[in-house]
């Protein structure tokens, strides 16, 4: 199994020691460094700024927003910083939820998978530079025709600058079954957000799916499955479970709306239908510090790899076991990231 470090997005502010992780991640041997981005900071120019420090590890995102750039946008900052890395860029996409998408980004969130399906498309021939690049839509019409201010006089274009790679990796971030599926058929690998090996025969199931399909990428063997999970090395594993509390009833019942929250639907399959009910009403009353509260230990403690050293190698091989190729880590302190790396 292979380390990542994830950094995520900012809060507030930037993340204060980031470039002293980045580094220290690249000198204890992990493979990768991903950000990510909500909306606040974006994810490439964090991703440039720390990942000039490095020589080796990849850099990817994890996730970038299909809604924030078109794809030939997304296309020309992959293809930019798979050239200053020198090839080691991975591509991370995501849908986001409809909240972000309509609320920040002003777009439809409807079709995600047919959207998601045709955007992978297009920055794949971007990247391919076969051809002047066209799509028929219906949601990246390329040239562009038709509709309100739309002269007709747009042009099907190559890239001008050659990719070091046409085949920079693209993972897609993924939490439903259908969404899944759909990974193994078209991507490169799967980024996985609140992992449990518990539930790693289902999982393997949707990826199974879409590994059967005609015309599929990639199989099994040549997949990457990168889950995110916090790691924590500690003899003390309730105050880790309180530190996390938090983020878990964010997700279930403040990131997303009621009617829709992949999040909160991938913990309902965990088993935690009642809690997240229970949660996502508290939120949504303004009662944050109940909503907390009502997240049972267990359910924080699913998606993470925390106590002691020993404790930690042991569950590291329970998620390698379960299909996993890269652990995504979220350490936030230097001596974590170097202690992880003797650990696997």
């Amino acid at each position: 199994m292979r380390l990542g470090l994830q950094l995520g997005y900012w809060g507030a502010g930037p993340i204060e020691n980031a470039a002293e992780l980045v580094v220290a991640a690249e000198r204890a041997g992990f493979d990768s460094v991903f950000t990510a981005e909500s909306w606040g900071s974006d994810c490439y120019t964090p991703l440039a700024w720390w990942g000039s420090q490095t020589s080796r590890v990849r850099l990817g995102t994890a996730v970038a927003q299909l809604s924030a750039r078109p794809p030939t946008s997304l296309a020309m900052a992959a293809l930019t910083i798979d050239h200053l890395s020198g090839g080691r860029h991975v591509i991370g996409l995501g849908v986001s939820g409809p909240q972000v998408v309509e609320g920040w980004y002003g777009q439809p969130f409807g079709k995600p998978l047919a959207r998601t399906r045709e955007y992978v498309r297009v920055v794949r021939e971007v990247l391919a530079r076969e051809a002047p690049v066209t799509s028929d839509g219906p949601h990246y019409r390329l040239p562009l025709v038709g509709g309100d201010g739309v002269t007709g006089l747009g042009k099907a274009l190559k890239p001008i600058t050659h990719p070091l790679r046409a085949d920079i990796p693209i993972w897609l971030g993924a939490e439903g079954p259908r969404n899944v599926a759909q990974t193994a058929e078209i991507a490169d690998g799967w980024l996985a957000v609140f992992y449990t090996p518990r539930l790693a025969d289902m999982f393997n199931g949707w990826l199974d799916e879409g590994f059967a399909r005609a015309g599929a990428r990639r199989r099994r063997g040549d997949f990457e499955i990168a889950a995110n999970a916090q790691c924590v090395i500690t003899d003390d594993v309730p105050a880790a479970i309180e530190r996390y509390r938090p983020s878990t009833a964010l997700y279930v019942g403040g990131m997303g709306a009621a009617e829709k929250n992949f999040h909160a639907d991938l913990y309902r399959r965990m088993g935690y239908g009642d809690v997240v009910d229970e949660v996502g009403r508290l939120f949504r009353s303004g009662r944050k510090a109940e909503a907390v509260a009502a997240v049972p230990d267990e359910m924080v403690r699913e998606t993470m790899l925390v106590g002691t050293r020993g404790e930690v190698r042991d569950q590291i091989r329970v998620w390698e076991a379960a299909g996993v190729t890269t652990l995504m880590v979220t350490a936030r302190d230097v001596d974590t990231i170097g202690e992880l790396a003797l650990l696997v």
